[in-house]
C-alpha cells in the first residue's frame, strides 16, 4: 500500500491547539514512521505508532500511518479499523481516502475505489493526487478512456509531476498506442532522468515496439539505479531472452531470484534457461524449489517450465490453474466491459471457426497445419478464420494458409483488439494454437471472444484456465486414466491429433559434409537441449558406450552448450569427440539430414513433437519412452497410429536396451525402415485428408452443442 500520494495532503491533526513541545513532539514521530514506512521497517513502525497513539489519540496522520503499517504487516482488520478511524477524525484526508481507495482496488473492488475518490474529489476538485489514484482505479477497472482523461486532468494540476506522465504512458500502452506511451516517458525522464520507475516504464514501452535489446538496457539501467528492486533485474532478463542473449538472461534471473527467493517467475524462468544451457549445476535443487512452490501454491510459474521437470500431471494442472487464476482475476473486468454474445446462427448456417496462432508462416506449427486448412476449404461445411498474432513473414506457408481461408493479420492489435476482431467474425469455436509461449495468447482467450474455445498444438498438457473449454487429444497421448489431470473436457480423435503432411526436402548431403564418420551407427536427437537433462544425456551416453563406432548428433546451442555437453560425455566416460552438432539450417535442408540418421532418440518428460512429425515424414526411425503427461506422449501417440509400437519402450531402461540392440543391428533398422516407408502409403498416420474429415466432425459436434444450449462434454470420436 502506498504511505502517501507524492502530492500535499489536507490532513488536519488539530496541531493548533497543542502546546509547541507536544506538536513538536508529534511532528517528530510523523516523520519517523515516515521513514520506517519507506524502509519497509513495518513491524518497528507498527510497535511505534501504537505507542504513540497513547499519548496523541486524535492525531488522525498518525492513525493513518498505523493503519499503513498494520496492513503492510497483514493485519488486514486491525488496518482497516485504523484507516477508519482516521477518516472520522479527518474526513477530508486526502490521504486517507486515497488509502481507502487503494485497499478496495487490493480487494478487487475497483467500482468501489472509483465511487469514493469520485467523492473525494466533489470536495476538494481537481486535486491531482485523488485524480491519480482515481486514474489507477479506472485502469483497474478497464476503463483505460477515462483513466487517460483524468490523468490529463491531473496532470494540467501538477505538470511537473513525473509520475503522473508514467501513469499516462501505462495507459497508452494499455491503449495499444506504444509510440504515444514512448513520447510521456520520455518526459517523466527529462523532469526525473534518476527515476528508476521511469527506465522501467522505457523498457515496457520499446519491448511493445518490438525492440527487446533496448527495452534490456533501459531495464537494466533501472536496476542499477535501483539495484535492490527484484523487478527490473527480472524484467531486464526477460529482454535480455528475447534478444537471444540466455547466458546474460540467466543471470539477471538469478539476481531477481536471489533479491526476491518467492518470485515463482524468476525461479521458473531460470531453470528453464538453465536447461536451455545445459548447466545442470543446480538443475535438482531448482527442481525441489519449483515442486515446493507449486504445491504451496506460489504464483508466477511459466507454463513452459512444467513440461521439462519430473512433475506428475495432478501438479501440473496445480500449477497451471494458479498461474491462470492471476490472468483470469486480471482481466475480468475487461471482459465484463465487452461482455462478447453471439446471436444465434441460423440452424443452417456453417459453423464458424478460428484458428489462432503466432505461428502462421514457416513455422512448425504453421507447417503442420497449413495442409489441414486447404483440405478443410475443400471439404467444406465449416466457415474457417485465421488469425495471426504474428507479423507476415512471406513464406510460402503463408501464402498457403491466405489462400485457403480469410487470414485476419493482426499482429498489430493489443488482446483486446484481436478479442474484439475475433468476436467479429462471428466466431463460434476458437483453437489456440499457441498456449503460454513468449507470444501466448492468454489475454486473448480470457476475454472470450468466442463461445466455445480450444486447446490443440498449443500447450502440451492441461491449460487449467478456465476460458477453456476443451483439449483435442487421442487416447494414445491422453488415455482416460489421466483424465483427472486435465480441466478441459476432452475431445478423443480416432487418430494422432497431430497432422501429418508431407514437406519438400532438399538433396541428403553425405556423411562427410556433416563431420559424420563414413561408417557406424548415427543416433540422433533433435529436439530442443532444454529437453535433454542430466539423467536423459546419461542414458544416450551409455547408448554411445554400448555401441562401438556409434555417434550422437544433436543440434547447436547458444552460449557454450556445446562445450558443456562435450565436457558431461567426458565425464561419462564416453569422447567428446562422439558428439556432432547440427547448425541452424532452412528447414529443406534440415529435414534432408534424417537420411543419414540411423535412428532418433527421443527425451523425456517432455518428448518430441514438432521433431518427430519431421523424423517420420522424412522416413526416419524414431524411438520414444511412454511418458506419463501430454508432453511425454505426442511420439508415442505418432508410433502407435503409425502402427509402429516396436519403437514405443515402456520404461527408461527398455529405451537403452532397444536402442542398442537396433544400433547393433544394421539389417534390422534397414527392416524398420523400409516398413515405414511402406506404411506412408496406408497408415492413417499420413492422411490429411481423413484428418480433415476427422476434425470437421469434432468442430460441427461442439459447436452445434454450444447452438442447442448443451454444456462441454467428453466426447470420443
Amino acid at each position: 500500500m502506498a504511505m502517501t500520494t507524492g502530492f500535499p495532503g489536507g490532513s488536519a491533526d488539530g496541531k493548533s491547539t497543542m502546546p509547541a513541545n507536544a506538536r513538536a513532539e508529534l511532528e517528530a514521530l510523523l516523520n519517523r514512521l515516515a521513514h520506517l514506512l519507506r524502509q519497509g521497517a513495518s513491524q518497528e513502525a507498527e510497535a511505534l505508532a501504537a505507542r504513540a497513539r497513547r499519548h496523541f489519540p486524535l492525531a488522525s496522520e498518525l492513525v493513518r500511518l498505523h493503519g499503513v503499517a498494520l496492513l503492510q504487516l497483514g493485519r488486514r482488520p486491525d488496518g482497516l479499523s485504523a484507516l477508519n478511524r482516521a477518516a472520522e477524525l479527518a474526513p477530508d484526508s486526502i490521504e486517507v481516502q486515497c488509502n481507502l481507495a487503494n485497499v478496495a482496488l487490493e480487494d478487487g473492488r475497483p467500482e468501489a475505489a472509483i465511487e469514493r475518490l469520485r467523492a473525494t474529489l466533489a470536495r476538494t476538485p481537481g486535486h491531482p493526487a485523488v485524480l491519480q489514484v482515481l486514474g489507477v482505479a479506472l485502469m483497474v477497472a478497464a476503463r483505460h478512456e477515462e483513466a487517460r482523461e483524468t490523468f490529463t486532468q491531473a496532470l494540467r494540476a501538477a505538470p511537473q509531476h513525473p509520475g503522473l506522465r508514467l501513469n499516462l504512458a501505462e495507459v497508452e500502452l494499455e491503449l495499444g498506442d506504444a509510440a504515444q506511451a514512448l513520447v510521456h516517458v520520455r518526459e517523466a525522464l527529462t523532469l526525473a532522468p534518476r527515476l528508476d520507475a521511469a527506465h522501467a516504464l522505457l523498457g515496457h514501452a520499446l519491448q511493445a515496439q518490438g525492440h527487446s535489446a533496448e527495452a534490456a538496457s533501459a531495464w537494466l539501467e533501472a536496476e542499477r539505479l535501483a539495484p535492490r528492486e527484484p523487478r527490473h533485474a527480472f524484467q531486464a532478463a526477460r529482454m535480455l531472452e528475447a534478444s537471444d542473449r540466455p547466458a546474460e538472461a540467466a543471470e539477471a534471473y538469478a539476481r531477481a531470484l536471489q533479491l526476491a527467493p518467492h518470485s515463482g517467475a524468476a525461479l521458473s524462468r531460470l531453470a528453464v534457461l538453465r536447461r536451455r544451457l545445459a548447466d545442470w549445476r543446480e538443475q535438482a535443487s531448482l527442481t525441489t524449489r519449483l515442486r515446493e512452490a507449486i504445491e504451496t501454491g506460489q504464483p508466477g510459474i511459466v507454463p513452459f517450465a512444467l513440461p521439462l521437470e519430473p512433475f506428475d500431471r495432478a501438479l501440473q494442472r496445480k500449477a497451471m490453474e494458479t498461474f491462470t487464476r492471476t490472468i483470469e482475476h486480471h482481466l475480468a473486468p475487461l471482459r465484463q466491459q465487452l461482455a462478447f454474445t453471439l446471436p444465434r446462427p441460423a440452424p443452417d448456417a456453417p459453423i464458424r471457426v478460428g484458428l489462432l496462432s503466432d505461428s502462421f508462416g514457416d513455422h512448425p506449427t504453421g507447417r503442420a497445419v497449413s495442409g489441414l486448412v486447404e483440405a478443410l476449404a475443400a471439404l467444406g461445411g465449416l466457415e474457417l478464420h485465421l488469425f495471426a498474432t504474428n507479423i507476415d513473414d512471406g513464406s510460402p506457408i503463408r501464402q498457403r494458409l491466405s489462400a485457403a481461408a480469410p487470414l485476419h493479420a493482426v499482429d498489430a492489435l493489443p488482446p483486446p483488439q484481436v478479442a474484439e476482431r475475433i468476436h467479429a467474425q462471428g466466431v463460434e469455436v476458437l483453437f489456440d494454437l499457441t498456449g503460454y509461449g513468449a507470444h501466448t495468447n492468454a489475454d486473448i482467450l480470457a476475454l472470450r471472444p468466442a463461445p466455445v474455445q480450444v486447446n490443440w498444438l498449443a500447450y502440451p498438457g492441461t491449460a487449467g484456465a478456465p476460458w477453456i473449454d476443451y483439449i483435442l487429444a487421442d487416447t494414445a497421448v491422453l488415455p482416460p486414466s489421466h483424465r483427472e489431470g486435465y480441466s478441459e473436457k476432452v475431445l478423443s480423435l480416432p487418430r494422432c491429433f497431430l497432422p501429418l503432411e508431407g514437406c519438400a526436402m532438399a538433396p541428403p548431403p553425405t556423411r562427410g559434409e556433416c563431420s559424420l564418420p563414413a561408417t557406424g551407427t548415427v543416433f540422433a536427437c533433435f529436439n530442443a537441449t532444454a529437453t535433454i537433462g542430466p539423467e536423459v544425456f546419461a542414458r544416450f551416453m551409455q547408448i554411445l558406450r554400448e555401441v562401438p563406432g556409434s555417434m550422437l548428433w544433436l543440434r547447436t546451442g547458444p552460449d557454450g552448450v556445446e562445450q558443456r555437453l562435450r565436457a558431461q560425455a567426458a565425464g561419462l566416460e564416453v569422447s567428446p569427440d562422439r558428439l556432432v552438432f547440427l547448425p541452424e539450417l532452412s528447414h529443406a535442408d534440415y529435414l534432408a539430414r534424417y537420411a543419414l540418421v540411423d535412428l532418433c532418440l527421443d527425451t523425456l518428460p517432455c518428448g518430441a513433437r514438432n521433431t518427430a512429425i519431421d523424423a517420420l515424414s522424412a522416413g526416419c526411425l524414431l524411438l520414444t519412452c511412454t511418458g506419463d503427461t501430454f508432453a511425454g506422449r505426442m511420439a508415442a501417440s505418432l508410433l502407435h497410429h503409425a502402427h509402429l509400437p516396436e519403437l514405443v519402450a515402456d520404461d527408461p531402461d527398455a529405451f537403452v536396451a532397444t536402442a542398442v540392440r537396433l544400433g547393433r543391428d544394421r539389417p534390422a533398422l534397414a527392416t524398420i525402415r523400409a516398413e515405414l516407408a511402406e506404411l506412408r502409403t496406408r497408415s492413417p498416420l499420413f492422411d490429411i485428408a481423413g484428418f480433415a474429415m476427422d476434425f470437421r466432425r469434432v468442430v460441427q459436434t461442439i459447436g452445434t452443442r454450444h447452438r442447442i444450449g448443451r454444456p462441454p462434454i467428453d466426447l470420443a470420436f
